[in-house]
């Protein structure tokens, strides 16, 4: 048995002597999002070691959460979530909600992190609002590191979005500066880009005027804040 182990049989103690380690959770709401990839789940959760994330995904392989399973012709390896790991969904839902209801803003935003926010924002951007052609979209945090400042969303015309840390020598469509704290509180559903004071928009009118619409928030973004 674990030396981890609550020496409980309640169900609840079980599953999260498998759930509740450091990461696990966070691990596991990456891998419902989407992200099967081990470099696409290390950008979901870029301040966790590689080798950490190695190991909590051969610990959830070994409850029978994820299935690793090689991808043909290549070098590369999907992580899937098994059935016992897609009945994980719910649980993830309901720890956002709770989150987003009853954790202050406050002590979250004081834990910002740019790399998770783009990569955030590049999952869950809506394209359908946006031109019918190639559409670039220019971030700008002028107080951040120079190798952090500026990242470019570049939406196709398939709806495929990529997110670059590099230009990618494509004309912008819209250029948005503004700070990490703003841009966090947007994508939280903390503010809108109608009440934002400082975030600045330069470029193409349509996209910018429809940015709420098209912008990646957060899941949990219109779920009320119960406390302040």
């Amino acid at each position: 048995m674990s030396n981890a182990s609550y020496f409980q049989f309640c169900p609840v103690a079980m599953a999260a002597e498998i759930l509740c380690t450091r990461w696990t959770m966070v691990l596991v709401r990456e891998l419902v999002a989407g992200s099967t990839r081990f470099n696409d789940l290390r950008r979901g959760v870029p301040r966790m070691s590689r080798s950490l994330l190695a190991q909590r995904l051969r610990e959830l392989e070994a409850a029978g959460i994820v299935e690793r399973r090689p991808v043909p012709g290549s070098q590369n390896v999907d992580y899937l979530l098994t059935p016992a790991g897609k009945d994980l969904m719910s649980i993830v839902e309901a720890f956002g909600i709770w989150g987003q209801k009853w954790v202050r803003s406050e002590p979250s935003l004081e834990r910002l992190d740019v790399s998770l926010l783009m990569w955030d924002m590049r999952r869950n951007l809506d394209p359908s609002p946006l031109p019918p052609r190639r559409v670039v979209l220019n971030f700008r945090f002028p107080e951040l590191p120079p190798s952090k400042r500026s990242w470019w969303l570049i939406v196709e015309e398939n709806g495929a979005v990529d997110l670059c840390l590099a230009d990618p020598g494509f004309e912008v469509d819209l250029f948005v500066t503004t700070d990490l704290r703003t841009m966090t509180e947007i994508w939280m559903g903390l503010a809108t880009c109608k009440s934002a004071t400082k975030l600045e928009m330069d470029g193409n009118r349509e996209v910018a005027e429809t940015m709420q619409k098209w912008l990646g928030l957060s899941p949990f973004a219109a779920q009320k804040k119960l406390v302040s």
